[in-house]
């Protein structure tokens, strides 16, 4: 793929972001960008705390305060992520109204723990069908954008909303690996009934995305029994679990080999897929299903850079689960942080393809 650069002179790095602008507070268009994010309002099978819909919006409202410049990567050659463009589209209008949709139909099945009675298996059928419908469009949309010869990073929304974009990706790049950071393992079968649920998407990319070679799971602390016996047996799934990590630490293994561990088992190509919750959740209060440990934010972007300085290519990613806080518009705390963890999966995919300062 080749990194062009867009139009610099568009955007004052040094200035204060203008609000309303584009995501980071940058102006390019899609075409001129060669990331383009694909926001997904989608919280249909959330079975917790609720709010991810809006987290696009959050992260873009809060994202253009940053400082774009990265000491972090100008060390390996790319102080200026953002001079390669980053454009974030509008959310889509059938996928808006189709998640309030199913979001009206699955909000009885999951106060009642599942479909139990017959017209909650009516309503269980509409959830599914609506799932299947927003991963065919979302699978367009990102196959049109990959022969346009962009990188994808879909902004959800609950965990659910990235099949589409990894089937693409693994229809391009046949033997993907993934990259999973979560606090889930997300490899339950159909949870509550619904079978494109947030908490088995991996489930689902494991089992029914050919082109998937690899899933390795980074953070993971809470999970059922039957998906730590999947996530322990299963030939292509590798799974970092949150206390066995810790333990190679506390017994003087040192981050960094730890990091090189995680990343040689991945393939040459990878997609990242980031739930905010991998992170400890002071970082992320208000997201769907916090778990009390998790990955501190420095420690999830040294994994990040880490992987993208190993000379393998980042082919597309997501970010979802952040969730702004319901009781105050002010309070941007959760899509500070998620803008912050978009900003450097944006810089780690576009170094892996080879764009420097």
């Amino acid at each position: 793929m080749s990194m062009k650069k867009a139009d610099v002179s568009k955007f004052d790095p040094v200035g204060a972001g203008n609000p309303d602008s584009n995501i980071f507070g940058l102006d390019f268009t899609a075409r001129e960008s060669n990331i383009v994010l694909v926001p997904v309002p989608w919280e249909v099978t959330v079975s917790y705390l609720r709010g991810t819909a809006k987290g696009p919006e959050a992260i873009r409202r809060a994202s253009p305060q940053l400082d774009l410049f990265d000491a972090e990567y100008a060390e390996i050659g790319l102080s200026r992520p953002w001079e390669f463009g980053i454009h974030m589209l509008k959310p889509q209008a059938n996928v808006r109204a189709l998640n309030a949709a199913a979001c009206k139909a699955a909000l009885p099945v999951v106060a009642a723990g599942g479909a139990n009675n017959k017209r909650l298996s009516a309503l269980l059928a509409k959830v599914n069908e609506a799932g299947v419908k927003l991963n065919s469009l979302m699978f367009k949309t990102a196959q049109e954008l990959l022969a346009q010869e962009k990188i994808v990073g879909f902004v959800g929304g609950d965990h659910s909303v990235p099949y589409g974009n990894i089937a693409a990706c693994a229809e391009k790049f046949p033997g993907l690996g993934i990259l999973h950071f979560d606090a889930h393992a997300d490899l339950r079968e159909a949870y509550e009934g619904f079978e494109y649920s947030h908490a088995s998407i991996m489930n689902n990319v494991i089992h029914k995305i050919t082109g998937v070679s690899r899933l390795v799971q980074v953070g993971i602390r809470d999970f059922c029994d039957t998906e730590y016996e999947l996530a322990t047996t299963h030939p292509r799934i590798k799974t970092w679990f949150d206390y066995a990590m810790r333990r190679e630490l506390f017994q003087g293994t040192s981050y960094s080999i730890l990091t090189k561990c995680i990343i040689d088992t991945l393939p040459e190509n990878v997609y990242v897929s980031f739930d905010i919750d991998a992170l400890d959740p002071a970082l992320c209060p208000h997201t769907g299903t916090p778990v009390a440990g998790g990955l501190s934010f420095v420690e999830a972007t040294f994994i990040l850079r880490e992987l993208a300085a190993s000379g393998r290519r980042i082919v597309g990613f997501d970010l979802n689960e952040v969730a702004p806080n319901p009781h105050s518009r002010s309070d941007e705390w959760d899509g500070n942080v998620g803008a912050r963890v978009l900003y450097k999966l944006c810089a780690a995919a576009l170094y892996s393809n080879g764009a420097r300062t």
